[in-house]
């Protein structure tokens, strides 16, 4: 079980993790954050429950790099090929773009719009868990569920949690 999220952007929306957060990651065999966290203490907050893969957003300065975020990243979890960014650019074109850039991905999960999005291209899952904290123009805050086995995305669910 993999827990998403994205766009947290504490501390300013993320005063510490909101229990419909915390009750989602109960259980969960890794987390993966898509950036503008805006302060490492969410990733230490994040640890507690599983282990933690990052990426840097747009808001995420040296201390977030310092923890271990990259602007991307490339790593396989139960086999299967995961690709992550913060900002995919524009709607136009973002299938195809993210397959360029990550060609042997599987999966691909981004942030930066607050928008939930999942959706299939060419063979490769796109996925935006949206914000928890900071749902803009979206109905609910909200991030990702994903169940992956032996190289298979089983399942994938955007979870409201306001």
């Amino acid at each position: 079980r993999v827990a998403v999220i994205s766009d947290t952007h504490a501390p300013r929306f993320w005063k510490s993790m909101p229990a419909a957060v915390a009750a989602q990651l109960e259980g969960v065999d890794v987390i993966l954050h898509a950036g503008d966290l805006c302060t490492p203490d969410v990733l230490d907050e994040l640890t507690s429950y599983a282990p933690v893969h990052a990426v840097r957003g747009n808001n995420d300065g040296p201390a977030v790099a310092a923890w271990g975020a990259p602007e991307t990243l490339e790593l396989e979890l139960d086999g299967l090929k995961v690709a992550m960014i913060h900002d995919s650019g524009s709607k136009d074109g973002r299938a195809a773009r993210l397959r360029r850039l990550f060609p042997e991905a599987g999966l691909v999960v981004f942030g930066h719009s607050h928008i939930p999005w999942d959706t299939e291209w060419n063979g490769q899952r796109l996925f935006n868990p949206g914000s928890p904290t900071d749902k803009r123009r979206q109905p609910r805050g909200t991030m990702g569920q994903l169940v992956i086995d032996a190289g298979v995305l089983v399942s994938a669910e955007i979870v409201p949690v306001t």
